[in-house]
């Protein structure tokens, strides 16, 4: 059996980021986070460092704006997963210099956990923020880096938690709002699934230099098809509202940073069906659920059953 490659977490406190960190642990990779000074101080962040110890996670100090100390921690690994936030998505540049400069990394992971960025028809502003990652892919590309992009397409916790109502923070059991006609299809997996695939990419020559897609068969849904599975768990039909396209752009226009982020992704992923609407090719892609069958992911059905 060959020795599990060492990962480097960085953006590791972050949304998904702790799910990467310990699903790594989780399957026997020395696991590595790299932390900022200021982070061990904060109060949310302070305690998810010190789980993060408790689990035998090697922590390293850093940040995207100190060289020296990017080389020094990527030196001591294999694979470089980044997890880093919205607004630190262009500092990966400077991820990618050090990487270069180190070396030594078999693979690295930037942050993406959405939909592919290069099959995207989205309106502004989520298209300016995918086209950040974009650039980061092209980047990563140009300086001839091993890499796998994870397209993870919808977070359950995000999206399945609320099915999609603004300011509510369990389904809805009364009435609900459906963006479109509600055909278009999307993808809904469990924070703890995207990170169990993403750590079994790490070693996998089949993910090599592509897309890893999560998109199982049975956590692809439309809208209308995820209304009516909620309606048969909780027994009970709801009134429901269609919202237009030409309404949906109106008020991703008017609104403020950054609901109209929120609005644009919402437009791109359940109206235009971005996750969807291409098929994974060889040449470019892979899909996860197909490659790791052992894995027992949280269905859509299973996910919605803990709120009924």
């Amino acid at each position: 059996m060959a020795e599990k490659s060492k990962i480097l977490v960085v953006g590791g406190t972050g949304y998904i980021g702790k799910f990467i960190v310990e699903a790594s642990v989780k399957a026997g990779h020395p696991t590595f986070a790299l932390v900022r000074e200021n982070t061990v101080s904060d109060p949310v962040k302070g305690k998810l460092v010190e789980d993060f110890r408790n689990l035998g996670v090697t922590l390293l100090h850093g940040d995207l704006h100190d060289h020296e100390s990017l080389v020094k921690a990527i030196k001591q690994v294999d694979v470089v997963i980044s997890t880093v936030g919205n607004m630190q998505l262009a500092d990966q540049t400077k991820l990618i210099t050090a990487i270069k400069e180190a070396g030594n990394v078999k693979r690295f992971f930037p942050s993406e956990f959405g939909n592919d960025v290069d099959r995207v028809n989205a309106v502004e502003p989520a298209k300016s923020s995918f086209s950040i990652k974009a650039q980061i892919r092209r980047a990563v590309e140009a300086e001839g880096i091993p890499h796998t992009y994870v397209a993870s397409n919808c977070f359950a916790g995000y999206f399945l938690t609320t099915l999609c109502q603004p300011g509510v923070s369990v389904p809805p059991r009364d009435k609900l709002t459906i963006l479109g006609d509600g055909n278009a299809k999307a993808v809904f997996n469990k924070e703890t699934d995207i990170a169990t695939f993403t750590i079994k990419a790490v070693d996998d020559p089949r993910t090599l230099n592509k897309v890893l897609y999560i998109r199982p068969p049975k956590n692809t849904y439309s809208f209308n098809e995820l209304v009516a599975l909620w309606e048969k768990l909780i027994g009970k039909t709801l009134d429901k509202v269609y919202f237009p396209e030409d309404q949906l752009l109106k008020n991703i226009q008017e609104a403020p940073l950054p609901l109209n982020i929120v609005l644009a992704i919402n437009h791109s992923v359940f109206v235009n069906g971005d996750q969807t609407n291409f098929a994974i090719e060889p040449s470019f892609g892979v899909e996860a659920s197909e490659l790791y069958p052992d894995v027992k992911y949280t269905t859509v059905e299973e996910y919605l059953h803990q709120f009924v």
